[in-house]
């Protein structure tokens, strides 16, 4: 969980999906990531934070038939 704040702050979501699923395998939940997404979002401030709301949004959204 220590690179995620790295890439949201510097709006790097083109490897975010990976990270966070990374994150998911290794027993993070999707309200802890969605808090931490939050959480690092008063920082990096509102637009890399809803970037990385909708690479996990993506990431948790069901596989579409």
């Amino acid at each position: 969980m220590t690179d995620q704040p790295k890439q949201i702050g510097g709006g790097n979501t083109e490897q975010l999906r990976f990270h966070l699923g990374r994150a998911v395998e290794n027993g993070v939940t999707q309200d802890e990531l969605i808090e931490a997404i939050t959480h690092v979002t008063l920082y990096a401030g509102w637009p890399n934070g809803m970037a990385a709301m909708g690479v996990a949004k993506r990431l948790f959204a069901p596989e579409e038939q």
